[in-house]
């Protein structure tokens, strides 16, 4: 460890003294020809207080430099730690930008964003329904294929995802009046041809609803749709969604209404399943008042057959008293006989 300028420069100069001490008693021995012992005394005593001066100044200068050295050692940890998190932040910030550019060149391609539709489709199903009520890619009969179909009862819930982009970004991007119309115009052409697609799945000679959902995975085109910012031709007329509903059934929805529709599909899917429960409750009482019935029936009959045994059991201990009559008209002494007669069942 080295020694700083203030310490040297404080040596330098108490060698200096020193050596100019030194002269001077030496130069006045040479005058009087002997050196004065007196001088000799305070020249050892300014010396070892120049030695303890020089001691503690150095002990005090090694302190200050271990501190500060300690300072430094933090502080270029300290730097370090903080380069290390800032290019961590910047390998994570170059991961996401690497995502954001997969991600959009996912959405430029017409066929690898209908994929990722209907995967968010299917995540949302997933989180909602059991997995035997609902299917990916369900096939009709004729071999067309929806995205999904959920099932309700005996009946289909056909829901197919549609994810138009392209006249949408150009509209968004757009400035210009005239080509934000005519961008508006390619969007709802676009649109229209997407809900006139989705409702050739409602076909309920195959087992569906009369209805059907066009999922969009898109929460802007959604909103822009039902405030009328897209799609609306005049004041009079219904919105784009509206008119999907009323002319073709094909009710659109983005994903967080189409999580809220789906709710009210799933408390209906546990009404059905209440009423289903309660059907075969009733089924079961009308069964058991049938066995009710038929177990009165025999019971009753058991009784009938009772009453019978008895009124036979109680005629013939009439007829058993006749022999004991007969006794005694033979021998002159009767042997008592007397059958125990028994009260037959109450009529019912």
């Amino acid at each position: 460890m080295g020694i700083d300028s203030t310490t040297l420069i404080l040596a330098i100069i108490v060698l200096a003294g020193f050596a100019g001490i030194a002269w001077l008693v030496i130069r006045q021995g040479k005058g009087q020809g002997t050196i004065d012992p007196q001088l000799l005394i305070v020249l050892q005593q300014r010396l070892e207080n120049l030695d303890r001066d020089m001691r503690g100044s150095l002990t005090e200068s090694m302190k200050h430099q271990q501190q500060s050295s300690y300072q430094m050692t933090s502080t270029v940890r300290d730097v370090a730690e903080r380069l290390i998190k800032i290019e961590e932040t910047n390998k994570q910030v170059l991961n996401f930008s690497g995502q954001l550019e997969n991600l959009q060149r996912i959405l430029t391609n017409p066929k690898q964003r209908g994929i990722l539709g209907e995967y968010y489709l299917e995540t949302i199903l997933k989180t909602i329904f059991a997995p035997d009520q609902y299917q990916m890619q369900y096939a009709f009969k004729d071999g067309e294929i929806v995205d999904a179909a959920i099932f309700i009862q005996d009946k289909i819930v056909p829901v197919d995802s549609k994810f138009s982009l392209e006249n949408y970004n150009r509209l968004a991007a757009a400035e210009d009046p005239l080509d934000r119309a005519a961008y508006e115009k390619a969007f709802v052409n676009d649109l229209k041809m997407r809900i006139k697609e989705t409702g050739k799945y409602i076909r309920p000679e195959e087992g569906t609803m009369d209805f059907a959902f066009m999922f969009i995975p898109h929460e802007a085109i959604y909103y822009d749709l039902l405030i009328n910012k897209i799609g609306e031709v005049g004041e009079d007329t219904e919105s784009l969604i509206q008119r999907a509903a009323t002319k073709y059934h094909v009710i659109i929805v983005s994903p967080t209404s189409f999580t809220a529709y789906l709710q009210t599909v799933l408390q209906g899917l546990r009404a059905l399943k209440i009423e289903e429960q309660a059907k075969e409750i009733r089924q079961r009482v009308d069964e058991l008042g049938k066995h009710l019935a038929a177990y009165q029936e025999k019971h009753d009959a058991v009784g009938r057959a009772l009453g019978t045994a008895v009124n036979q059991y109680n005629l013939s201990g009439r007829e058993y008293s006749k022999l004991d009559k007969d006794v005694l008209r033979i021998t002159g002494e009767s042997p008592g006989v007397n059958p125990l007669q028994i009260d037959k069942p109450d009529e019912l």
